[in-house]
């Protein structure tokens, strides 16, 4: 067990000098890749630059690009200070993914609780592992946390019922939650897939307005508000703001059999609403 804990730790990541390789790899590997292979379209990063100190991303996940494309969209001061929380069942049971995904991603096992611990109850250190000691550590350090709170990738590209993950983090060390509503990498690098499809195709990145728990708000209602603005942002790729903001543009989550399900999110999402803000390969 205790030989288990020592190779899950990965502060050695955020060492001066492995954080110099990684601001090399993620802009001349990571970002030069997605830039090739991904059309990306980057909405809402004001919300991100006008925000001071360290914050709760929070997005969807539906393919093992998302960390990927995530990462790249970010603004580089934020980006340098960002790690990314993920599942050890995957990043982490493998000396070699787990070393490329801390030094290209500052990835660290997070704890994911799928139905959430009592609101009212307080979750203990031995509770909650990685999630309570190196997140917790991470953001009172000033540094940005990348969290999928669906605890593992979709498996028919439409978005899972979120943990309590995110929520129970944000309310313990005070920090706001930025949704985030990636869509089209279910497509473009489909589970079972080791790269991208050929021909660019389409992806969206939407950061939303952040987010912070409400006075006597509880913490199941502020995971719903986090759940909802990410789906918020999935419904404006295919219409616009004011539409999602009345109701008229339903989120895509219709009540059919998974092939179904997977058929129509194994096509790239048609462009929709707004001209992009920003490319990630401009400065």
């Amino acid at each position: 067990m205790k030989n288990r804990q020592r190779l899950k730790r990965t502060g050695w990541a955020r060492t001066a000098p492995v954080r110099a390789v990684r601001g090399f790899v993620q802009v001349v590997g990571v970002k030069s890749v997605v830039r090739k292979e991904l059309a990306v379209e980057v909405y809402g990063l004001d919300e991100l630059r006008q925000l001071d100190g360290p914050a709760l991303i929070v997005a969807n996940h539906a393919s093992h690009l998302d960390t990927a494309v995530l990462v790249s969209t970010l603004p580089a001061e934020r980006r340098r200070r960002t790690a990314v929380g993920v599942s050890s069942d995957y990043f982490f049971n493998s000396w070699a993914r787990r070393s490329a995904s801390a030094i290209a991603f500052n990835a660290f096992p997070i704890g994911v609780f799928p139905n959430g611990p009592s609101p009212t109850e307080p979750i203990s250190m031995e509770q909650s592992g990685a999630f309570g000691s190196t997140s917790a550590r991470l953001l009172a350090k000033g540094w940005s946390v990348v969290i999928f709170p669906e605890g593992t990738r979709s498996n028919d590209g439409f978005v899972r019922p979120f943990g309590s993950t995110a929520t129970r983090l944000a309310i313990d060390c005070s920090v706001p939650v930025v949704p985030v509503g990636v869509l089209g990498t279910y497509a473009a690098m489909p589970r079972g897939s080791y790269w991208p499809i050929p021909g660019r195709p389409r992806v969206s990145v939407r950061y939303g307005s952040p987010i912070m728990p409400r006075s006597e708000e509880t913490m199941t209602e502020f995971g719903g508000r986090i759940a909802d603005a990410v789906r918020q942002l999935l419904a404006e790729d295919a219409s616009t703001w004011w539409q999602t903001q009345r109701g008229l543009a339903a989120v895509p989550e219709p009540p059919a059999a998974s092939w179904r399900r997977i058929w129509q999110q194994s096509d790239p999402p048609v462009k929709g609403g707004k001209l992009p803000e920003l490319h990630i390969w401009r400065r």
